[in-house]
């Protein structure tokens, strides 16, 4: 890699990657509309020299061409992921994961760039009948509106691959942990601590068994699969976990004994936390360890290292300007 265009590269994902692609003498340009991301996570990696921030949004077509010019690579990570209230704003979902993949493609088209890591989900799954789940599993209904624009995301890749020539890496992530981590039940069962040590507020009955990643790890597996196919045109679809899972109770038990707090946990919801929460999320990992990548951390440390990151970085507790606009 000589140059690579990051969108949403000041988010959680994308400014790790981006610190260690320039930590690597990789030319980085970040596009970030600051929804989500933050200029704090980005703010020491912009003072190195061959890094360019450019703040806007993928969807504005000139912008976009500007950032991919000369790049070698797109690492398209922006994205809205907030699966739990995606059927309150429907079109969020449509906008910010197919419509702006499809104008990444066309960007890319138009400045020559041919190649394209997509950051897609373990949730495409749906409730799927095989555990651990294969890249080649039988798709069922999708669950959640962010599943299916995602699904669609990699449908567009796939179509541009095939009939342009691009090389398409989709990576199904479960999860992801670690530094800069700011959405997610941990995240929020660690803020509702803070705010009220005495209880927590549960959707669902705490039997939900997740799957999650140390973000560091999952930018190993990234790498490694851009350099290995950095000469193949087609599209290349890889799950990305640990071939571990933890309950929720027993997540929420790291984080009570990291805060040092007994609190009462009141369940609601059933089953499931909401519509679009899967009881079962564990993928099979063999295509990728096939590469010869395995992971570092486990669940539990992950979940123990993001905590310390929550403990010595308050800021993320404030607003994002976007946030704070609303």
């Amino acid at each position: 890699m000589r140059r690579v265009c990051i969108t949403g590269g000041a988010g959680f994902i994308g400014s790790n990657l981006a610190e260690r692609l320039s930590a690597l003498g990789v030319e980085v340009v970040i596009v970030e509309n600051f929804r989500s991301g933050r200029l704090e996570f980005v703010a020491d990696t912009l003072a190195r020299p061959g890094v360019r921030l450019i703040e806007g949004d993928v969807l504005d077509t000139a912008l976009l061409e500007d950032a991919l010019e000369g790049c070698d690579w797109v690492f398209h990570l922006q994205a809205n992921a907030d699966v739990r209230h995606g059927l309150e704003h429907p079109r969020l979902d449509l906008e910010q994961n197919t419509i702006a993949t499809s104008g990444v493609l066309e960007a890319m088209r138009a400045r020559g760039v041919e190649r394209i890591a997509f950051a897609s989900t373990g949730s495409v799954y749906g409730e799927p009948e095989v555990f651990p789940t294969p890249e080649d599993a039988p798709f069922p209904v999708q669950t959640s509106l962010y599943a299916a624009s995602k699904l669609a995301g990699e449908g567009l890749i796939a179509a541009y691959a095939c009939g342009y020539g691009f090389t398409g890496l989709i990576f199904r992530f479960v999860s992801i942990l670690g530094e800069r981590y700011t959405h997610g039940h941990v995240f929020d069962f660690y803020r509702a601590l803070q705010h009220d040590p005495t209880r927590l507020k549960v959707l669902g009955d705490g039997r939900q068994q997740k799957s999650y990643l140390y973000v560091q790890d999952c930018l190993d597996a990234m790498l490694l699969a851009a350099e290995r196919h950095r000469r193949e045109a087609g599209v290349h679809i890889y799950n990305l976990g640990t071939e571990e899972t933890v309950v929720v109770d027993d997540s929420i038990r790291i984080i009570a004994e990291h805060l040092e707090l007994a609190p009462r946990v009141e369940y609601s919801g059933g089953r499931r936390g909401w519509i679009g929460d899967s009881p079962l999320i564990q993928l099979d990992t063999t295509r990728i360890r096939g590469l010869g990548w395995t992971p570092q951390l486990g669940i539990e440390a992950s979940v123990r290292r993001t905590l310390e990151w929550l403990d010595a970085n308050e800021y993320v507790w404030l607003p994002t300007p976007s946030e704070a606009a609303l």
